[in-house]
């Protein structure tokens, strides 16, 4: 039988406070919407289809990387009714599992249990929670022989029903053949006036279906966000999964509490990562790897041995090994360190490869330029490498010696072993081996007065 997952996300979340549907909130740097997405992708040939309603068009344009069938829920008339919407495209011989768009940490695992128990679209399968306080919550009525009876919405039920722990996390899955029979029946006759899809566990009852439940491994897997705050905890709980599982892998954490991962992290041995670092996208961090704190690593590989001194910003730059960055450094796109360069405080490198054992020490600028082995370029330096329109390279031999505070119009070059003095603006190609001087000449000027005020 084929899967259909329908995924609820039209609701505007006006707790949110924000014009930003709330499904598109991030947590971990991705929308709530595309974890719920990720983990059902991973059930195997799952057709998804997601509803939409407030905000849809920013909804559609953010979610990208999935297979959707989009469904548009054009009044917010309840979970039934939202569901109905999604249905027209859904095969009638598929098994439909109903998620939410803000229960972002439901774990795929979980969901294949709640399938198993289907038996083929045979059953209705519930996913269900006790908690400690039940309120707001539909409450799972049972009967004496310990079977599902019906759920119970908070406004709805008696102060016998409110007693019960047990509650219905509004996740489930049923055939279609049930669901296209059942949906059409739904009433709004309740306090909301909304057309619950809790009410089709009755018409299960009423009809012979065996309604079977699970709970899931962590409360927090169900847990939906309408705040901020909500979404904050949901927050720290991920990143504390994420810390862990680094710690698992033989990573050295120096608080896992101050950690954010908002991506992928692949890991050698022997790393360790101080507080407050970020990581974005796919970062790498092979043996040895040390990170200093408040930095930020972004679509990055780095080499084994290297050392990131605190507060430096690497965003998809190559760093090879026993390299050093920092601290205040900014590593941009295209930047490739080779063995043993160092950058260092107060420096930013763009588009440039910083060759074998070079230095790039102290306040300064490399963009679009080539450096080879053993240079030095000293503070200050700068290569111009932007005219306005054009962006032009420059080029930096082997053993070569840039003097601080010196300017490099490109396009030029600099040969092996060529130095250039402090303070020079070149314009023009530096032999190898030879000495650039470029400054204006001096003078010194006897008896001059600096400028009173009146």
């Amino acid at each position: 039988m084929t899967l259909a997952v329908v995924t609820l996300a039209a609701g505007k979340g006006s707790r949110m406070k924000s014009d930003l549907p709330k499904v598109l909130h991030p947590l971990a740097g991705q929308p709530m919407l595309a974890h719920v997405l990720s983990s059902a992708a991973q059930l195997g040939d799952a057709k998804q289809h997601v509803v939409i309603g407030h905000g849809a068009e920013k909804v559609r344009e953010q979610i990208s990387g999935f297979d959707v069938s989009w469904a548009m829920q054009t009044e917010q008339k309840g979970t039934g009714h939202a569901v109905a919407q999604a249905m027209p495209e859904v095969d009638p011989e598929a098994t439909v599992l109903v998620l939410y768009g803000d229960v972002p940490l439901i774990q795929t695992d979980t969901l294949q249990k709640l399938l198993d128990e289907t038996h083929q679209g045979q059953n209705l399968a519930l996913l269900t929670v006790e908690l400690a306080d039940p309120t707001g919550y539909g409450r799972i009525v049972r009967d004496a022989a310990d079977n599902i009876q019906a759920i119970v919405e908070h406004k709805d039920a008696t102060p016998e029903q409110h007693q019960i722990r047990e509650v219905n996390t509004g996740i489930l899955a049923v055939s279609a053949r049930l669901l296209n029979e059942w949906l059409p029946k739904l009433s709004s006759n309740n306090a909301q006036g909304e057309y619950y899809l809790t009410d089709i566990i009755a018409m299960a009852v009423d009809h012979g279906v065996a309604v079977r439940a699970i709970h899931p491994r962590d409360e927090y897997e169900v847990q939906g966000v309408n705040d901020r705050l909500q979404l904050a905890e949901l927050e720290r709980v991920f990143q504390r999964q994420q810390a862990d599982e680094l710690m698992r892998q033989g990573v050295s954490l120096a608080d896992p509490a101050r950690i954010d991962i908002r991506g992928s992290v692949t890991v050698g041995s022997d790393v360790r990562i101080d507080v407050g670092c970020v990581f974005e996208g796919d970062v790498t961090l092979a043996n040895g790897v040390h990170i200093g704190p408040y930095c930020v690593i972004k679509n990055a590989v780095l080499g084994a041995g290297t050392q990131v001194e605190s507060h430096s910003l690497i965003d998809q730059a190559t760093v090879a090994a026993d390299c050093s960055v920092g601290p205040f450094a900014r590593l941009r796109p295209g930047a490739d360190l080779a063995d043993g360069a160092k950058v260092g405080n107060f420096c930013e490198v763009k588009k440039s490869v910083i060759g074998k054992g070079s230095k790039v020490n102290h306040l300064t600028y490399i963009g679009d330029a080539e450096i080879g082995t053993n240079a030095n370029i000293g503070a200050g330096t700068i290569t111009c490498n932007y005219d306005g329109v054009n962006k032009f390279k420059t080029e930096i031999g082997d053993d070569a010696f840039i003097g601080s505070n010196s300017s490099l119009v490109a396009p030029v070059k600099v040969g092996a072993a060529a130095t250039v003095a402090a303070g020079s603006v070149i314009t023009k190609e530096v032999a190898d081996g030879e000495l650039a001087v470029a400054r204006g000449k001096q003078r010194n000027i006897s008896g001059w007065e600096r400028p009173k005020k009146n």
